[in-house]
C-alpha cells in the first residue's frame, strides 16, 4: 500500500508543477467567506459554463476566468440568471486580479458570537478590527492583514494576521505561505475536516492554478481536477505544543455535474511526541501491535449538480474517517445536504437543507457509535483543534446539526438570508469509550434551536453585514434563552 501511495503522491507533484495556460493572474484565488460568489460559481458549474471543481476553497481565479472567457457564445443561450451570475463573477475576477495596491478596513462587533459557523460566518469574538493591504504583480500577490481582537478562555492572542499571505505563480502551480482560510467540502453550513471555524494557522502550500483535465489519455477520464498540499504549525497554548498539521486534497470532475474529493489530514510531531513525519505519513496500521504516532483523518465527498426543469439543484455528501486500523473506513462522521436555486423578482434564491453529525459510526453507514472519536485523540490531547475551535465542524465532537437556510440575492447587490438550526451539542457518552475525550463548545450536552436573519448591503465603497440571532438555550455552563446582534463593515480605502 505504501508503494501505491507513493506513486499517487509522485503523480500529484509532477502534475502540480507542470506547465499550464500562458496567461497569468496576480491575485490567485476566490476566498472562503463570500457566499454570493460561491452561489454564482455553483450556478455557472451547474450550467456547465465553468468546470465542476466547486468544493475546494480557495478556488483559483485562473481556471474560472479562462472558462468564462472561452464560452464561444454559449452564454447567450443561458437563462438571464446564469448570464447575471457570469457577469458578477467576471467583474469580481477582474477587480481582484488587477495589478497594483489596494487596501480594505474591516470592523466586526457583537454581544455574542454565533455558535454555528458556516461558510459565510462573521466574527469569532465580540470585537475585531483589521486593516488589509494587498499588492499584486504579474505573477506575485502579497497581502498583509494586521488587526486585533478581543480574547476568550481558549484564544489569548490579540494580534490578528489572519488572511495574510504571499503567493507566487510557478508554471501551473500557486506556491503560497501565510494564514490562509480553507473550506474543504460541498457543505454550506459545515465542512467536517477543514473549515473557517478555527482561525487560520501559519502554513505553506501548493495548489494548481488551472484545473484543466489531463492530456494523458489514460487519465483524461478524470476530467478537470485540483490538488493541494500544505504543511502548517498549530502554535499557541496547547498541551502538545507546536504540532505539525498537514493536509492533502484531490478533487476531480469525471462527469458533467459530478465532483469527487478525497483528502487526508495529519497531526504529527509536537512537544513530547516522536517526530518522523515522512515515515508516519505512510504508516497505515493503527492497532495494539502497530500503533501509529500521528492523529489522522481521511475524507471523501461527492457533489452532484443538475437541473429539474430549468432550475439548478445540487446533492452532496461528505464522510470523515477518524481511525485507520484496516482498509475499511472506521469511526465515520457524516454530512448530507441539498441545495436548489430559483430566479425570484429579478434576483436568485437559494434554499439549502443540510444535516451533519460528528457522532461517528463504526463503519461507513452502520455499526455502533464510536462516541468521542471525532476531533479527539489519545496521543494528542488537544485533538484536531486550533486556539479553542475544531478545525472542521463548529459544534465539535459528538454533535449533530440540522439546518434550513434561505438566501435571496437581489439584482441591486443586496443579500437577505434566514437560517434555522437545530443543534445537539455533545453527548452524554462522549468519554465512555476513552476517558479524556471532550467537546470544546460545551461542558455538558445541550440541545439548542437557533434562528438567524442576515442582510448584506453595499453602501458606496463599503459592504455592511447585519445579523440578528436568537436561541432557546446556550452551551454550558451558560443557560437559557439569549439573543444577539452583529455588524460587520468592510470599506475600501
Amino acid at each position: 500500500m505504501s508503494g501505491r501511495r507513493g506513486a499517487i503522491l509522485g503523480l500529484v507533484f509532477a502534475c502540480l508543477f507542470g506547465t499550464g495556460m500562458h496567461s497569468a493572474f496576480a491575485s490567485p484565488w476566490a476566498e472562503v467567506g463570500d457566499e454570493r460568489l460561491r452561489s454564482d460559481i455553483e450556478i455557472l458549474a451547474t450550467a456547465r459554463m465553468v468546470d465542476g471543481i466547486t468544493s475546494q476553497w480557495p478556488i483559483s481565479w485562473r481556471g474560472l476566468y479562462a472558462s468564462l472567457d472561452k464560452d464561444g457564445g454559449a452564454l447567450d443561450l443561458q437563462p438571464n440568471y446564469v448570464a447575471a451570475a457570469a457577469g458578477r463573477v467576471r467583474t469580481q475576477a477582474m477587480q481582484q486580479t488587477s495589478a497594483g495596491f489596494s487596501a480594505i478596513a474591516m470592523l466586526d462587533a457583537t454581544n455574542q458570537p454565533s455558535v454555528v459557523r458556516d461558510f459565510s460566518a462573521l466574527g469569532r469574538e465580540n470585537a475585531q478590527a483589521q486593516l488589509s493591504m494587498q499588492y499584486n504583480m504579474d505573477t506575485t500577490s502579497i497581502r498583509l492583514n494586521v488587526g486585533a481582537q478581543t480574547t476568550d478562555r481558549y484564544d489569548h492572542q490579540t494580534l490578528m494576521l489572519d488572511g495574510s499571505y504571499i503567493a507566487q505563480l510557478v508554471g501551473n502551480s500557486i506556491v503560497y505561505a501565510g494564514y490562509l482560510p480553507h473550506w474543504w467540502g460541498p457543505g454550506w453550513m459545515t465542512a467536517l475536516s477543514l473549515s473557517n471555524n478555527a482561525r487560520p494557522f501559519p502554513h505553506v502550500g501548493i495548489m494548481r492554478a488551472d484545473t484543466s483535465a489531463f492530456t494523458w489519455p489514460v487519465l483524461r477520464w478524470l476530467g478537470p481536477w485540483q490538488a493541494e498540499l500544505f504543511v502548517g504549525l498549530l502554535d499557541g497554548d496547547r498541551i502538545t505544543r507546536n504540532t505539525i498539521y498537514n493536509g492533502l486534497r484531490f478533487s476531480f470532475n469525471p462527469l458533467p455535474g459530478l465532483e469527487i474529493g478525497i483528502a487526508r489530514m495529519d497531526e504529527v510531531c509536537g512537544s513530547g511526541r516522536p517526530c518522523s513525519p515522512l515515515s508516519e505519513w505512510f504508516h497505515f496500521s493503527n492497532n495494539s501491535k502497530q500503533v501509529n504516532q500521528t492523529n489522522d483523518e481521511g475524507l471523501i465527498d461527492i457533489h452532484y449538480s443538475g437541473h429539474i426543469g430549468h432550475l439548478p439543484f445540487s446533492l452532496y455528501a461528505q464522510e470523515m474517517n477518524e481511525v485507520q486500523s484496516n482498509p475499511l473506513p472506521q469511526s465515520v462522521s457524516h454530512l448530507y445536504g441539498a441545495s436548489a436555486w430559483s430566479p425570484v423578482h429579478g434576483g436568485i434564491m437559494r434554499l439549502t437543507l443540510e444535516w451533519a453529525s460528528s457522532i461517528p459510526t463504526y463503519q461507513l453507514f452502520w455499526g455502533y457509535s464510536d462516541h468521542g472519536f471525532a476531533y479527539n485523540n489519545g496521543q494528542y490531547p488537544d485533538g484536531m483543534r486550533y486556539r479553542g475551535r475544531s478545525l472542521g465542524f463548529s459544534l465539535d465532537s459528538d454533535s449533530q446539526l440540522l439546518s434550513l437556510s434561505g438566501d435571496w440575492q437581489s439584482p441591486h447587490g443586496y443579500e437577505y438570508r434566514l437560517t434555522l438550526n437545530h443543534a445537539d451539542v455533545s453527548n452524554p457518552y462522549i468519554d465512555v469509550q476513552q476517558r479524556g475525550f471532550y467537546n470544546i463548545v460545551t461542558t455538558a450536552p445541550v440541545r439548542i434551536n437557533m434562528v438567524e436573519g442576515k442582510i448584506s448591503l453595499p453602501v458606496r465603497n463599503m459592504m455592511v453585514d447585519l445579523a440578528v440571532r436568537a436561541q432557546d438555550d446556550q452551551p454550558r455552563p451558560d443557560r437559557g434563552f439569549t439573543a444577539a446582534a452583529e455588524v460587520r463593515v468592510r470599506a475600501a480605502l
